[in-house]
C-alpha cells in the first residue's frame, strides 16, 4: 500500500508557500509605503493612488522603506508616527516568528 503524502509535504505546496512569502513581502512593503504619502496626497491633493503616477510613486516609496524592514539593526525611522509604529511592529513580529 502506497504511503499518502500529506498535502503540506508535497512539492507543489512548498512552492506555493514560498511564493506566498515573497508576494506577502511585496504587498506589505506597498502597505507601508502607501500609508503616509500616497494616502495623504490622495486625500489632500486629490491624487489617484491607482493611476500610473500614484502607482509609480508607491514603488519609489516602498524602496525607501525596504531597508528599514529588513535591516538586522534597529534603523533610525524618519516617517510619521503611524508608519514608524507599523515598521517597529513588523520588525518585532518578524523577529519573534523566526
Amino acid at each position: 500500500m502506497a504511503r499518502v503524502v500529506p498535502l503540506t509535504e508535497r512539492a507543489a505546496w512548498q512552492k506555493l508557500r514560498r511564493h506566498q512569502e515573497e508576494v506577502g513581502k511585496v504587498h506589505l512593503r506597498t502597505l507601508f509605503a502607501d500609508d503616509p504619502d500616497v494616502f495623504t496626497q490622495g486625500a489632500v491633493w486629490d491624487v489617484d493612488s491607482f493611476d500610473q503616477w500614484g502607482v509609480e510613486l508607491g514603488k519609489v516609496l516602498a524602496q525607501r522603506i525596504v531597508p528599514e524592514l529588513e535591516s538586522p539593526e534597529e534603523p533610525p525611522l524618519r516617517h510619521d508616527a503611524s508608519t514608524n509604529a507599523l515598521i517597529r511592529r513588523y520588525r518585532r513580529q518578524r523577529t519573534t516568528s523566526r
